[in-house]
């Protein structure tokens, strides 16, 4: 290969001996593109099920990152193959339609595509065998349908829902502890969900880590936590019956001796940040404060102490103030990281999910492993790919020997 130039200084490159080379057509084409895939799913196999590894991953900046999620697995993966980038885009898919299962739709596609390859070889055309797929997707759709069972639960009864979300911990690195967890992720989908309309609003769900503790400290708040602190150490640090000002403007000074007098907000908690100055005005009158709040969080406590977000300080009035049982500011370990809780607000449907854990990495596979918790079932996904797989198998087959038509 060489670097040439034309008349106009375009470079184009120059490829030796391109005459030689041939393009692949037909089934060898076929045939390049299965076995592409059959890669991804070699790798991704073995960290499908409760016996699945870890993979270690390393990006090109040296950060490591050890899970089985086989999304996060494909997205650190750096494939140039048009087939493994569709692979890429089907986890993806799985991962934002259902939230789990990511692994398993890849090595289900790679063991039906290696059948089909089988097909391709007795002279099987690719679009009966696509055919052949849906069709025995339909049977493998009606078959569970009907081998289905339904199970009543509530706030009360949750012990099904408990054994059922410990099968997607089970093969996750916090397996150990997948009882507390399994507790902990169906009692915060069971504070958002809507039963009667049987719709859970998973953004509704915070979930928080801080490095320290162990696993076992992971807590679920009725409320919400800020990775933030009073704006001055002498503060106070636990307010009761809180009223809450959620501000995004600027804080002034002269405005909060005034404003606070006319609505009686007991905190406030802003966007922005603030000077010296305004905890001077602030601290005479006992008046606790919270800089430099991202935009969601402030959704989020505004959502759960049933105020409304502020953006001028004239819009100010009591009617807007949010409510929380109980505001307090809570530290971490010998560092003294704090952490400000707002608990028993007006309106606890949203939760937060606070990890522990004793490294970063371990917080972040946490997290990934209680996302799949809140968002499915794996067994329930596994026993569908595994019914649909011996389904398309045999009708493939059959097909095959000339049995169906």
């Amino acid at each position: 290969m060489a670097l040439a130039f034309d008349e106009y200084g375009r470079p184009f490159i120059i490829l030796k001996e391109q005459e030689q080379k041939t393009r692949l057509r037909g089934i060898k084409a076929q045939k390049a593109n299965i076995s592409a895939e059959k890669v991804i799913a070699r790798v991704l196999r073995t960290s499908l099920g409760p016996k699945g590894m870890d993979k270690m991953l390393q990006s090109p900046d040296g950060n490591v990152t050890i899970t089985n999620d086989g999304a996060t697995i494909l997205e650190h993966m750096d494939v140039d193959n048009q087939i493994t980038k569709l692979m890429v885009e089907l986890s993806r898919s799985q991962d934002y339609e259902i939230g789990d299962g990511t692994t398993g739709v890849v090595v289900m596609a790679g063991a039906l595509l290696e059948q089909a390859e089988r097909l391709l070889e007795r002279g099987i055309h690719p679009i009966r065998n696509a055919e052949g797929y849906e069709m025995a997707s339909r049977i493998a759709v009606e078959h569970l349908e009907h081998i289905a069972q339904k199970f009543d639960f509530g706030p009360i009864n949750i012990e099904l829902l408990v054994q059922t979300c410990m099968t997607t911990l089970s093969s996750k690195i916090v397996n150990r502890c997948k009882r507390p967890l399994a507790e902990i992720s169906v009692k915060a989908v069971l504070s958002v969900a809507d039963l009667e309309r049987k719709d859970v609003n998973l953004d509704l769900i915070k979930v928080e880590g801080k490095v320290g503790g162990k696993l076992e400290d992971t807590e679920l708040v009725y409320g919400i936590t800020v990775d933030k602190d009073m704006s001055h150490p002498q503060m106070p640090k636990k307010i009761e019956d809180a009223k809450i000002a959620i501000l995004t403007c600027p804080f002034e000074p002269p405005k909060p001796k005034t404003k606070h007098k006319d609505v009686g907000a007991t905190l406030v908690i802003c966007q922005w940040g603030f000077d010296d100055e305004a905890n001077h005005l602030l601290m005479p009158r006992n008046l606790p404060a919270v800089r430099w709040v991202g935009g969601v969080e402030l959704e989020l406590i505004a959502i759960a102490t049933g105020g409304r977000i502020v953006p001028r300080f004239q819009e100010l009035t009591p009617e807007k103030l949010g409510r929380a049982g109980l505001v307090r500011e809570k530290s971490f370990g010998t560092t003294k990281d704090k952490m400000l809780y707002i608990e028993h607000c007006a309106n606890s449907r949203a939760v937060t999910i606070f990890i522990r854990g004793g490294n970063k990495m371990m917080i972040e596979e946490t997290k990934r492993s209680i996302h799949d918790a809140l968002c499915g079932q794996e067994s329930h996904s596994q026993q569908f790919y595994c019914l649909w797989w011996w389904i398309s198998r045999d009708f493939l087959l059959n097909c095959c020997r000339g049995r169906c038509r």
